[in-house]
């Protein structure tokens, strides 16, 4: 199991927007994903714009190659993306143990 963690920073007053449209994008698009296992979102409370995005994968390929690659990122990017102050950070992380 591979754990993304894509650290997303939006636009000032966007939060309820942009709240409604990443657990849309996560239910309609990305849990569809091959290889995809389960995700969770935190909100940031010091700094309100920032948002943890957390997902786990069955593989590596499974996020870069199946996902990045294949036909549902552009719609994922076309939901969350306007968001976006700044492209999102993103990490993977195995499990250790």
């Amino acid at each position: 199991m591979i754990l993304e963690i894509a650290d997303i920073r939006i636009h000032p007053g966007q939060n309820a927007a942009f709240e409604e449209a990443i657990q849309r994008g996560l239910n309609t698009v990305i849990s569809k994903s091959p290889g995809y296992l389960r995700s969770s979102v935190r909100s940031g409370i010091e700094t309100p714009e920032r948002y943890v995005l957390m997902i786990e994968w069955a593989t590596l390929e499974d996020h870069t190659v199946h996902f990045r690659g294949g036909p549902l990122f552009p719609q994922w990017r076309e939901i969350v993306g306007p968001f976006f102050a700044q492209p999102p950070h993103v990490e993977h992380f195995n499990t250790l143990g």
